[in-house]
């Protein structure tokens, strides 16, 4: 306890020493973060710009693509600073506003990809009710509440983290503020604050995770009901790309978080983080832009408008 101080600022040490690779990874990731926010903005404003998309699946959507630009961008302009000048001077405050942030976002993720599949499965399983069911005031009550619920779910766990007392080391091992790299710098045993995110995570991701895996074995089953095989492609078609994003977020989410980080090697931890902090936001827009003919189509009318208004 002798070392315990007052910790105004930490060190976010990044990737640590990459043998000259840092200028080229710089370019990469830059790259990936530029087409995030454009594959997005583009999303958002196709949906806006087309009367044929003012539905619920694309509601809902439009939601995503709006997470999505702030789920990566509370992440990536700060690593890309610590690729460019090695280890980087982020102010507590700015620690702590960095680690409600990217946590509130991870939640509205898990909430928003739950309503996006009951809407699928009301849509498949439910058509004759389907617009009665998920009218106007449903949708803003699931995106509303998804929201709402993201936002408030992390205060507890940032509060408790960010009392710690902490020790005159003040290096985090990452990329970003994440909460072992920073619980390892607490004087004092984290074990509750430890237990307290792990049952607050389980219910955040563990719900809204089983509740989309029901709504994809009904969607399932009710497919399979379809006579033909021209209707059970079109049927699996609406929701195939939701189903991939569901399959990437969880998938590297649950590979980071899933394992003890007792046992975590410090590397793996940053790559596997850079898979759904980085990789995924960008592979979202293009899987949901290239599988799906409503938004391909709204795509082409809307660049041929553009086109059509440059030349006159």
């Amino acid at each position: 306890m002798g070392n315990l101080t007052m910790i105004k600022e930490f060190l976010l040490l990044g990737f640590g020493s990459l043998h000259g690779l840092q200028f080229f990874l710089f370019a990469i990731f830059l790259g990936i973060y530029v087409v995030t926010l454009l594959g997005n903005i583009l999303i958002l404003t196709v949906i806006s710009s087309d009367c044929s998309l003012q539905t619920p699946m694309y509601f809902f959507l439009f939601n995503f693509s709006f997470l999505e630009i702030w789920y990566t961008t509370s992440i990536v302009p700060k690593m890309l600073q610590t690729l460019l000048s090695g280890p980087e001077v982020i102010s507590f405050a700015g620690c702590v506003a960095q680690f409600y942030f990217f946590g509130s976002m991870a939640v509205v993720e898990c909430f928003l990809l739950a309503a996006m599949s009951y809407d699928r499965y009301l849509a498949i399983c439910s058509p004759l009710r389907y617009p009665s069911l998920m009218n106007l005031h449903t949708c803003v009550l699931l995106a509303g509440g998804s929201w709402l619920g993201g936002f408030l779910t992390p205060v507890v766990t940032v509060t408790m983290t960010f009392q710690l007392p902490f020790c005159a080391a003040y290096e985090i091992d990452h990329f970003f503020c994440d909460l072992a790299p920073v619980l390892k710098l607490a004087c004092s045993d984290p074990e509750t604050v430890e237990k307290t995110t792990f049952l607050m995570a389980s219910f955040v991701t563990m719900v809204p995770f089983l509740l989309t895996v029901a709504s994809y074995i009904h969607i399932v089953a009710a497919v399979l009901r379809i006579p033909s095989a021209a209707g059970k492609q079109r049927a699996f078609s609406t929701c195939s790309s939701h189903l991939i994003v569901v399959t990437l977020y969880y998938g590297t989410l649950g590979t980071v978080y899933a394992i003890p980080t007792a046992t975590q090697a410090t590397a793996l931890n940053k790559i596997f983080s850079l898979l759904y902090t980085v990789v995924t936001p960008m592979i979202n827009p293009i899987v949901y832009s290239l599988r799906n003919k409503d938004v391909k189509k709204a795509i082409r009318t809307l660049l041929s408008r553009w086109a059509y208004s440059k030349e006159t």
